[in-house]
């Protein structure tokens, strides 16, 4: 039996076991889209999911998606009290002559995450710059210890 490898910028590989089952699920979703498109919903066909990180800053969670080609026009984002829902259609384009390969995605696709309790759904902002969709998901300010007056 191997053990995963993480190369570290450290002296010591950090292990996360939470990547490990975020990049298990993202596979498992690819396979179970390649293996039944649509996800066996009647009337879908090629949904995909698009690459994505998540980063936790300071002050905010960053959510950036991999979307080369595809205007603001073409990219939905919902937000619920839990939940990211970033949704849209990338449309084949017109050719001229006969595609002998094609690897890139083109249909719908949708991506869900989940949020912390401590995210501000009030002030999330979107922002499509060179293919890739950065989301921003502001943290809440914290609560601050306050005194309570015993009484009796």
């Amino acid at each position: 039996m191997t053990l995963p490898v993480r190369h570290g910028r450290g002296a010591f590989p950090v292990w996360d076991p939470f990547r490990e089952l975020e990049e298990l699920h993202t596979r498992m979703d690819r396979l179970m889209q390649s293996a039944f498109p649509g996800g066996g919903e009647p009337g879908v066909a090629g949904v995909w999911a698009p690459l994505a990180d998540i980063e936790d800053t300071e002050d905010a969670y960053l959510v950036e998606l991999e979307l080369p080609g595809v205007d603001k026009d073409q990219i939905t984002v919902e937000v619920s009290q839990s939940e990211i829902d970033v949704h849209g259609e990338i449309k084949e384009k017109e050719r001229a002559g006969v595609v002998r390969r094609q690897a890139r995605h083109i249909g719908q696709f949708d991506y869900r995450t989940s949020l912390p309790p401590n995210s501000d759904t009030e002030h999330i902002s979107a922002d499509l710059t060179n293919g890739v969709l950065t989301v921003r998901v502001p943290k809440a300010e914290k609560a601050k210890p306050r005194r309570v007056e015993i009484t009796g």
